[in-house]
């Protein structure tokens, strides 16, 4: 778990504003740089990390700075933690350890960030892989594993959020995934 507990995190139609932006941030708060880069669709991610205090701060200043490229922002003040580890696609579960499967889809990066948090806090589920955006046509796609209900009561609250947000692409829970559907992730 990272020495902070709150993320921020900007989607932008410009690169080069995401550049102006990204800069006032890191210049405007102590906050970390969890990811900056290029997403597809031609759009410009920002995820910083920080005290709730700084990605507040950071994520104000970040806003005001991309004014009309903003597509989508969210602020977690306390992000459950196992959203970073997911993010980082460092999870690793044993093959006998995975249980049900569960998918949120989104239209956004930043959306599939707010509902991996709440499935998360919902359930005791736990969260695999977290893609943002890359080689997903700017999508986002939460992976969870866990009992049959965890999984359910996470995929619900996580797509809960993305339908709040207006971002909703998909919700699915397999109850017993075949080996060969998870071989890539476990």
């Amino acid at each position: 778990m990272p020495a902070f507990n709150s993320v921020g995190v900007i989607e932008l139609s410009s690169i080069g504003v995401g550049y102006q932006a990204q800069d006032e941030m890191l210049k405007a708060a102590s906050v970390e740089l969890l990811i900056a880069r290029t997403i597809c669709s031609g759009k410009y991610l920002i995820v910083v990390g920080g005290a709730v205090s700084d990605v507040e701060a950071a994520m104000a200043v970040g806003l005001h700075a991309a004014e009309e490229a903003v597509i989508d922002h969210l602020t977690v003040a306390n992000v459950h933690e196992s959203v970073f580890p997911a993010l980082g696609q460092s999870v690793t579960i044993p093959d006998d350890a995975a249980g049900a499967l569960g998918v949120i889809e989104t239209f956004s990066g930043t959306s599939v960030l707010a509902a991996a948090d709440a499935a998360a806090k919902a359930a005791r589920v736990t969260l695999f892989r977290i893609h943002v955006a890359m080689a997903l046509g700017g999508k986002g796609l939460c992976l969870m594993t866990g009992s049959v209900a965890d999984v359910r009561a996470g995929v619900e609250a996580g797509a809960a959020e993305a339908r709040r947000r207006g971002l909703l692409v998909s919700e699915i829970v397999i109850p017993r995934p075949s080996r060969e559907l998870l071989q890539e992730y476990l």
